[in-house]
């Protein structure tokens, strides 16, 4: 399998890229963090600060840390919430969005773009993203830790860091209420991740946008799509270790780089 020796710095979209985007029908796209932090939104690590610098980040986001203290747990994830909820979409956002009204229109047939984000918050929903594998879980979908069925939140984030809030109980089984992302030790959704696979695997195109490429199973990914003869386009401002599964790796962010991508697709005729 070949792979990029260098990552390509290019002040404009790669000319081959723009070609490949052009011709493609089945498009993947993978997030990260990298792109929801041009929106404001601090990675998992960097929202420890303040009050939460003093805590594991284990003892916050972690099966045990929720039996130690669920009321902590809870806290920090409200506090979260409220940040994500303060933000706005950046460019790239929305432009991933219009890509994929882009290709729905002209081939004739939603689905063609499959959007697989790391990121937790709904900013691509925001921006206009139908359909994204949030594979991590969501911040804004709360669920019984006894039955896990889907909740409701009862109460408006805290703007301010708390360190104790009761989480609401369950209105059908009256258990706990836990925020509906994936924790340390815990498997990603079966569903979605089968889901992420066979994209990952049959798209044309695939475009790995702000993530650093270390977290699995996310990140064998791109290499399943090489292995399957995907052309593989890395869109990051630093090389990573996605690079290596990359046919180009153009150093950009994603809040810059996509709407210039899907611009220049759109003049070639796409």
């Amino acid at each position: 399998m070949s792979v990029t020796e260098q990552p390509m710095k290019f002040n404009r979209p790669p000319p081959e890229l723009i070609d490949r985007l052009r011709g493609a029908s089945n498009v993947t796209i993978i997030t990260g963090a990298g792109m929801s932090a041009e929106s404001g939104v601090p990675t998992f690590r960097d929202a420890s600060v303040g009050l939460w610098a003093k805590f594991d980040p284990y003892a916050l986001a972690s099966p045990s840390g929720w039996k130690e203290d669920r009321s902590r747990v809870w806290a920090w994830y409200e506090w979260r919430r409220g940040l994500v909820s303060r933000t706005v979409p950046n460019a790239g956002h929305y432009a991933i969005a219009q890509l994929a009204e882009s290709l729905a229109r002209n081939e004739g047939n939603e689905g063609k773009l499959t959007l697989i984000t790391q990121n937790v918050d709904d900013l691509h929903e925001r921006a206009g993203s139908l359909g994204a594998l949030h594979v991590h879980g969501s911040l804004f979908e709360p669920r019984c830790s006894a039955c896990g069925r889907q909740s409701q939140f009862v109460t408006e984030p805290p703007k301010e860091p708390i360190e104790h809030i009761a989480p609401p109980r369950c209105g059908h089984c009256g258990g706990y209420v836990r925020p509906g992302v994936v924790w340390f030790g815990e498997d990603l959704p079966t569903g979605l991740w089968h889901q992420a696979v066979r994209s990952a695997r049959g798209c044309d195109v695939m475009l790995v946008v702000g993530t650093s490429g270390v977290v699995r199973p996310i990140s064998d990914l791109p290499r399943l799509a090489r292995e399957n003869g995907v052309w593989v386009c890395e869109i990051n401002p630093r090389a990573t270790e996605v690079s290596k599964y990359a046919n180009i790796s153009w150093q950009v962010t994603a809040a810059i780089g996509l709407p210039q991508l899907v611009a220049a697709r759109t003049i070639s005729g796409g």
